[in-house]
């Protein structure tokens, strides 16, 4: 009872109080102090700036404007607050009722009791208040699982964004480096039938068979066959960006007008250190999130297991115009009270219910711990496959200097009749093979170097000082619902300023970005 007591004094919290549950973070990335490799800065914002490409920059601001899944995202964020706002709401009286009636009542003229008059009006009025007291935590919890929950929105509005400016990114050094092989497709098609003209003209003259006309024009064939495959993924990777862009497929001559080539990466790649991850990447913020919130539905479950307590109050009138009674003058009745609620017999329904959501919680944990782990993996990746492409370009410019020089003494050879046809068929075929390699390669360089930043969770800070949703898209919501003050700019934009209570005001955790 001493406990007890104690509990309704103090208004306790039940369930754990949330902690940041430990993660596997490597002390630095295992190419760390190479040449490649700079653990001491960090990305830039803007990490695609790097690339120094104006007309990627320009595609990103569009799809920053534009794209309807970061739209989706940001209008899930006003959903979540305004969830917030309902969790808020429960820490004030959770019932009023008004009731009101009137009624027009006849009583049959046979009864065996006189009535001076057997019709009559009765009205009846009444108003009821009732507040559950949260002595146990139960509410609080909600409103702390509710601002959690707020957060992940933003992170996970955050993490679209990420995946946003990587996939832009992607697309176009894509586009380029296709435009590349498609020049380089066109190139080898001219010198090949520069050849099938010299095979031809020898044929003509009596000098060779027509095995070497044949053996050009299948070459020939199928490096201009290269062409139509290559044109097919441009178009899917154009009209993908279109998407991304927010806007239905169509020519991107336009947009893509005014630069040209691959883009060229800069020799080094700014990374931080693996624990920045934490603070960085989007989604490892929303998986810890997501978890904080769930870990205050235990609370929430538990607060089922004691008794409610609830203050009630009733106040109503009934009157009538029975006999000289006037109809707006009637009975008063007041009433206040405690109102205590205790499902003591669904002690095995609640107590399971509990433990579906303590293993949710563990399962949440666990989720973000495997978070982290997979966005050490994916930088890693990203910084082996800059590296590694950047040393595979190398090789492959020595092998394309190399093929164009056999070549070339392949075509004079066969002139002089000092080689066959098959050594010219064979080089023209190591050239096309090497450049398109190379063009593969240069490529993969900027990909890699997106692939890294991508994973190291750049790209969301664009966000900051910006509305996470458009001004036209506001008016249109404003439109249908009043929405109060939810839809100023820096609604959403400020987490930690939000409208509360003092009780309820340190449940709220603060954005740590």
């Amino acid at each position: 009872m001493a406990c007890v007591s104690t509990l309704l004094a103090s208004g306790c919290m039940l369930g754990p109080d949330y902690q940041r549950p430990p993660v596997q973070l490597a002390e630095s990335w295992i190419e760390d102090g190479t040449a490649k490799v700079d653990s001491g800065r960090e990305p830039d914002r803007e990490w695609w700036s790097a690339l120094n490409d104006p007309v990627l920059s320009r595609l990103i601001e569009l799809a920053y404007e534009q794209n309807l899944s970061l739209l989706a995202a940001g209008i899930r964020v006003l959903e979540a607050r305004a969830q917030l706002g309902v969790a808020i709401g429960e820490f004030y009286p959770q019932q009023q009722q008004l009731n009101a009636s009137a009624s027009y009542n006849r009583l049959p003229t046979s009864l065996p009791y006189a009535v001076v008059d057997n019709t009559f009006w009765q009205a009846a009025f009444g108003a009821q208040v009732g507040w559950e007291l949260d002595l146990w935590g139960k509410i609080r919890r909600g409103i702390e699982s509710a601002g959690s929950a707020f957060l992940a929105s933003v992170a996970a509005y955050d993490d679209v964004l990420v995946t946003l400016t990587g996939d832009v990114a992607s697309t176009y050094v894509r586009i380029r480096t296709l435009d590349q092989q498609l020049a380089i497709a066109r190139e080898n098609v001219v010198r090949q039938r520069q050849a099938l003209a010299i095979a031809s003209a020898r044929f003509r003259g009596g000098v060779v068979s027509k095995r070497d006309v044949y053996q050009a024009e299948n070459v020939l064939g199928a490096t201009e066959a290269a062409i139509p495959q290559l044109n097919i993924e441009r178009r899917r990777a154009t009209d993908a960006l279109c998407v991304l862009l927010g806007m239905p497929p169509a020519p991107l001559d336009r947009l893509l007008a005014g630069a040209s080539g691959i883009p060229v990466a800069p020799e080094t790649l700014a990374v931080g250190i693996p624990a920045d991850l934490l603070r960085r990447r989007p989604d490892v913020r929303k998986a810890e999130l997501r978890a904080a919130a769930q870990s205050a539905q235990i609370g929430l479950a538990k607060g089922d297991l004691f008794p409610a307590f609830s203050l009630l109050g009733t106040i109503g009138t009934v009157s009538s115009s029975i006999g000289q009674h006037s109809l707006g003058a009637g009975s008063l009745t007041i009433a206040a009270g405690p109102a205590v609620q205790w499902n003591v017999l669904n002690y095995g329904q609640i107590t399971n219910n509990v433990r579906a959501q303590d293993a949710r919680f563990q399962a949440s944990l666990v989720d973000y711990q495997n978070t982290v782990l997979k966005a050490q993996q994916e930088v890693e990746n990203g910084i082996s496959e800059f590296g590694q492409s950047r040393d595979e370009a190398v090789f492959l410019q020595r092998s394309v200097r190399a093929a164009i020089g056999a070549l070339d003494i392949a075509l004079l050879q066969y002139k002089e009749g000092t080689a066959d046809f098959t050594t010219v068929l064979n080089a023209e075929e190591n050239l096309y093979k090497a450049q398109n390699s190379l063009a593969i390669a240069q490529g993969n360089i900027p990909l890699g170097l997106i692939k890294a930043y991508r994973a190291l969770g750049g790209g969301w800070e664009v966000r900051r000082g910006r509305d996470l949703v458009p001004a036209a898209t506001r008016a249109e919501m404003a439109k249908r619902t009043d929405w109060g003050t939810l839809l100023a700019p820096d609604a959403v934009s400020q987490p930690a300023d939000l409208p509360a209570p003092d009780d309820v005001r340190p449940l709220l955790r603060s954005p740590e970005w």
